[in-house]
């Protein structure tokens, strides 16, 4: 490896650590509890569907508070809307906020956060025997006042910091447990209209037609990827330049600032019309499944042959999508500028031929 100079090394440090800019606070548990209730600390869908702690480790954190056990900081993000005023987004420490919202937040508050049923009944406490079995309502005041008079360390990433900033930071800090996905992660940095639209379009039935997904990935963001994938490609393809993901953020940075839902929406769903005629059983080649890199072709260059002819019918034969021509431009390492042009323009030929 070739020898760095210092300086470069210590000029490059520095440059990212401005980009970063974050405030500590101590917040008291019941604090923190009534912003979730308020909407001040915003949980997004992503996180909802990962609250995985079960009672026994919510109730272990609940214990270790009113031992007076430090417990891990939290850290949020900062977000500015001319409606909603200033408020925190959750990046790291989802398991430990919900648990306390779990036990001791009210029915309106767990709604909130969307956490279904009752509150949580202290259960398998190690220290506190006494107080098995207990919820929030039954401990003594003074118990529950000093649990909610603790002190939890938030750690805030202002909002001057780079949005591309706080994708890196989810990456890197989303841990408590669960694992976000980078689409995950981009519902929680980007959130807003075309976020929104990207979970719409991912539950409508054309797209649930075309595209087939392995259980396991059909509540973890791919879907939602997918149609992402659409707009970046079908808008981008041209530019495209080897890192999938960079692509992805910095397309949806721009569509979180010009989202043009009803725009993209249309198009969305006339190219969707069209490939659900062409694939009434789903997009597939060998497997059961619709592979990402074909996907994005055949979406992309149907949506490009439609701008071209709005009228054109569905072909009856789809045949070429599992032929040599494509597999050369969809399957291994075909993530290059010339593959993605080549997928995207192949499909679209082959729809304005109708064959």
């Amino acid at each position: 490896m070739a020898k760095v100079d210092p300086a470069k090394q210590r000029a490059q440090l520095a440059e990212q650590r401005h980009k970063v800019d974050f405030d500590s606070y101590d917040v008291t548990v019941d604090e923190l509890v009534r912003r979730v209730g308020k909407s001040r600390i915003e949980i997004a869908p992503a996180y909802q569907r990962q609250f995985r702690w079960d009672v026994e480790r919510q109730s272990r954190l609940v214990e270790s508070l009113l031992l007076g056990i430090p417990v891990p900081s939290l850290f949020m993000a900062t977000n500015v809307d001319e409606t909603k005023g200033t408020t925190w987004e959750v990046v790291d420490g989802l398991q430990r906020l919900l648990s306390l919202v779990s036990f001791l937040g009210d029915t309106d508050t767990r709604t909130a956060a969307s956490l279904p049923g009752e509150p949580t009944k202290l259960t398998g406490l190690e220290k506190l025997s006494l107080l098995e079995g207990l919820t929030a309502e039954q401990l003594p005041a003074d118990i529950r006042t000093g649990l909610e008079d603790r002190p939890i360390k938030v750690i805030v990433l202002n909002d001057k910091s780079d949005l591309r900033v706080r994708f890196d930071l989810f990456e890197r800090l989303n841990t408590g447990g669960i694992r976000l996905t980078d689409q995950e992660v981009r519902e929680c940095v980007y959130m807003g209209d075309f976020v929104d639209l990207l979970d719409e379009l991912a539950k409508s039935e054309n797209f649930r037609t075309v595209v087939k997904l392995p259980v396991g990935q059909q509540r973890d963001g791919t879907a939602q990827e997918y149609v992402l994938r659409f707009f970046a490609f079908l808008e981008n393809y041209k530019s495209f330049d080897h890192s999938v993901k960079d692509f992805l953020n910095d397309f949806c940075s721009m569509a979180a600032d010009n989202p043009e839902v009803d725009k993209r929406r249309k198009t969305f769903n006339q190219t969707f019309s069209y490939l659900a005629s062409a694939f009434p059983d789903g997009l597939k080649s060998r497997k059961s499944t619709t592979a990402v890199n074909l996907y994005e072709g055949v979406a992309v260059g149907a949506a490009l042959a439609l701008q071209e002819n709005a009228q054109l019918n569905a072909p009856s034969d789809v045949t070429w999508v599992t032929s040599d021509e494509i597999k050369k431009v969809t399957t291994g390492a075909t993530n290059n500028k010339s593959s993605v042009s080549g997928r995207v323009e192949i499909s679209r030929d082959h729809f304005i031929l109708g064959k």
